[in-house]
């Protein structure tokens, strides 16, 4: 006795199985959308959601926290050197340097006010590459004449070009324009600065 072949369905009773069956995964899909701890009908615009837009970054609040202070501790000592018995080319180019660091610091405490930030040395206690520490300052008191002067040149040298290098970082990668703008004016200033440190030494 033949055995009878069974003859596979039509492709075309077959489709509407297959849709069936689509519509299914994406109704059950479509359910699981909602998050299980927040309920289906709640706002999902009620709570804080980044945003690319935001006016400020933590590059632009890391630079910030750190350029008020280093500006504040060098402005010190160059205070320090502008009154001191120094060389007179160096004691006129810190009484210059001084004040713009004064001017810079305003616009950097203002800024640090913009972005709702408190206006303390978080980086107090550390030793920070380019940073004039409270020990740095101690020293410069005790220290006479020519050691007095050399030890102003190196350590406002290392501030200029370690606050002139992250000021450029944060020209390119912050997020704020207005500190990045900032950022770009004080790297410019850095760089102008320690060529006039230089020929101090020359």
């Amino acid at each position: 006795m033949k055995r009878r072949l069974v003859t596979p369905l039509p492709a075309l009773l077959l489709l509407p199985l297959l849709f069936l069956l689509l519509f299914l995964l994406l109704f059950l899909s479509g359910c699981s959308t909602t998050p299980p701890d927040r309920p289906a009908g709640s706002d999902r615009s009620s709570g804080p959601a980044p945003s690319s837009s935001a006016p400020f970054t933590a590059t632009d609040s890391g630079w910030i926290q750190l350029m008020t202070p280093m500006s504040e501790q060098a402005g010190q000592l160059l205070a320090m050197a502008s009154t001191h018995e120094s060389a007179p080319p160096l004691a006129s180019w810190a009484t210059a340097l001084a004040k713009e660091h004064r001017t810079e610091l305003a616009q950097l405490r203002q800024l640090l006010r913009r972005m709702g930030l408190p206006d303390t040395n978080v980086h107090e206690g550390h030793d920070m590459p380019g940073m004039v520490t409270d020990a740095d300052l101690d020293r410069a008191r005790r220290l006479t004449g020519a050691d007095f002067d050399g030890f102003v040149r190196q350590e406002i040298r290392a501030h200029l070009e370690q606050s002139g290098r992250v000021s450029r970082s944060e020209s390119r990668a912050g997020g704020s324009q207005e500190a990045k703008r900032l950022a770009a004016r004080i790297a410019d200033s850095r760089a102008e600065q320690l060529k006039t440190l230089s020929s101090l030494d020359e």
